[in-house]
């Protein structure tokens, strides 16, 4: 039997009840497919602010480059606004440190959870894409500075930046439906230009058979809405993925759905959900664990190459939300842990798939 060692981040809010899900999930594939899966718990965010002063502490960093595998729950919250040091410079800094260039976020409609989109059935029903954010360059990570009456934050992109995240997206429509929409400002912004120059330069020399397509964001964000069944691979820079990222998430319903994945050349890579810490709902049971759930599918899929493994997790999930069961942002009154104990149980009853978003990568 494998030992698999996962690094667990709990971090702030609801960021403990749904990681406690993902957990029992993957111990639950572990029961099913004859692995063990080790989980070692650490501090970030603003409880790592709490106990040790930093969002980062040094233990947590060295015990993720020691993993295999990363999931964290969620960071931030309003206790921590205004002070010296923020939980989301924790995240900001682990991605950094470990090289995780690509996010992976991606979006697909449940046939019956169509009813809870904010958008007319004939609009959203098939909807099926996957955005690769560019996580680790543009103005997140540019200098930054502050007076009285000024401020600014630098926005840099190197070309090689920028062609290893277009060579993932690329890669990943070869597996899907063969198209790229990449995403950029290039009317107004250098950056933008760089970004759309260098994408052009790669799909031409080394995927042509891949469709491609520019658009700028501002287009975008209202394409994205219009007819979000055009769009199969989505290509972008760090702010801009990060804006249309949420911005797709409620297609489904709700953000609590949404999963992502964090990757970069070398394991290992970083899963969490794409949902905030909701510190108003935190301690309720009553948040949405499945964004969290389908990021241990992620984890399953891309940090430990176990396909079989995250074809159960992500069908599981299909069939309770077909069943009908559904938490509060979903219309219904299933708490976060009676959902994460339902998808666990259907995990050890049945690995059939009947939808999975395998691509290539690296």
């Amino acid at each position: 039997m494998k030992t698999y060692h996962i690094a667990l981040l709990p971090g702030d809010g609801v960021g403990p009840e749904v990681t406690r899900a993902a957990m029992e999930v993957l111990q639950a594939v572990g029961d099913r497919f004859h692995h063990r899966f080790a989980f070692d718990t650490h501090l970030i965010g603003g409880a790592a602010i709490d106990a040790t002063g930093e969002p980062l502490p040094e233990e947590t960093l060295d015990a993720c480059k020691r993993a295999d595998a990363i999931f964290l729950g969620a960071v931030g919250g309003p206790k921590w606004d205004g002070g010296a040091k923020r939980p989301e410079q924790g995240l900001l800094g682990l991605r950094k440190a470990l090289g995780l260039f690509a996010n992976i976020r991606p979006t697909f409609i449940y046939d019956s959870l169509v009813e809870r989109s904010p958008l007319r059935a004939e609009i959203v029903a098939g909807t099926d894409f996957v955005m690769f954010r560019e996580l680790t360059g543009g103005s997140y990570f540019g200098e930054k500075t502050r007076t009285a009456d000024r401020a600014s934050d630098e926005c840099v992109y190197t070309t090689a930046e920028v062609e290893r995240i277009a060579r993932a997206a690329f890669k990943a429509a070869r597996a899907r439906r063969g198209k790229v929409t990449s995403v950029d400002k290039a009317n107004v912004l250098e950056t933008s230009r760089l970004w759309r120059d260098v994408v052009t330069r790669v799909h031409s020399a080394e995927f042509s058979d891949v469709r491609l397509e520019h658009a700028l964001v501002d287009s975008m964000s209202m394409q994205l809405i219009r007819q979000p069944r055009a769009y199969d691979v989505i290509l972008t820079e760090n702010m801009f993925g990060d804006i249309l990222s949420d911005e797709a998430s409620v297609l489904g319903g709700s953000i609590g759905m949404a999963p992502s994945a964090s990757l970069g050349a070398d394991k290992p890579g970083l899963f969490e959900p794409v949902h905030g810490s909701a510190p108003d709902i935190a301690g309720r049971d009553l948040c949405n664990p499945i964004g969290a759930i389908l990021s241990a599918g992620l984890l399953l899929r891309y940090g430990l190459k176990l396909n079989d493994e995250a074809d159960a997790v992500e069908a599981a999930v299909e069939r309770i939300i077909d069943s009908g069961v559904r938490t509060t942002d979903l219309g219904g009154d299933t708490g976060c842990r009676a959902m994460g104990d339902d998808i666990a149980d259907e995990v050890l009853r049945s690995v059939s798939l009947s939808h999975n978003v395998q691509m290539h990568w690296g």
